[in-house]
């Protein structure tokens, strides 16, 4: 069962996040140039809303530092910022199509929304600032067109946590440096997880 017939948007939580990703990559850019980011339609709308989105964001963080030194997502991501040629759309599309050649997963959603997130950091540092809002809404579009479909079948974001959580765990363990706090996330997600479970259980 997904979030749509609980109260929450999985539609709303998605583009919720995406912004969310996209805005705390870019506070590692230390510019003025940063360009101030308004939802793309109504934003989350309850207090449940609002910690779902906060503890994906955190786990699809962790899980981008687990592949940010994978070479080839950092070439796709170089190609999209520097290329001149065909429209930046349409590059963004294969980086997309290249995350999801093996199928739709949630580790893949999270990759996605942090490839996004990267590339807006990139638009920063080449002083491109307007192409960030570019690529929140090339990010949205996708959600909404290509994985929004599969999210609603899966039983919504709430099912998300736990294959999420497992993958934060295994990027802090990958990550050397990584301070144990970090763990307490993947402990955090299930909590919030089971007990969002638990209430909307109830309802019913």
């Amino acid at each position: 069962m997904s979030c749509e017939g609980n109260g929450m948007s999985d539609a709303r939580i998605g583009e919720a996040l995406i912004k969310e990703v996209i805005e705390e990559e870019l506070k590692s850019v230390d510019s003025e140039d940063v360009p101030p980011l308004t939802p793309m339609a109504t934003g989350v709308q309850t207090e449940q809303e609002r910690k779902v989105v906060d503890q994906l964001a955190k786990m699809v963080l962790i899980i981008g530092d687990r592949v940010q030194h994978d070479q080839e997502l950092k070439d796709a991501i170089d190609g999209i910022a520097h290329c001149s040629c065909g429209s930046k759309w349409d590059n963004f599309k294969e980086v997309a199509n290249k995350v999801f050649e093996h199928g739709i997963s949630w580790q893949n959603i999270a990759v996605l929304f942090y490839v996004a997130g990267k590339l807006a950091v990139k638009m920063v540092e080449a002083h491109l600032p307007q192409s960030v809002k570019e690529i929140m809404k090339w990010t949205v579009d996708f959600f909404r067109n290509n994985l929004l479909g599969w999210i609603r079948e899966h039983g919504g974001w709430i099912n998300s946590f736990a294959e999420l959580a497992v993958g934060s765990v295994q990027s802090v363990s990958s990550l050397s440096g990584q301070r144990f706090g970090l763990v307490l996330i993947f402990f955090a997600g299930l909590a919030l997880g089971s007990v969002i479970t638990w209430r909307l259980t109830k309802r019913l």
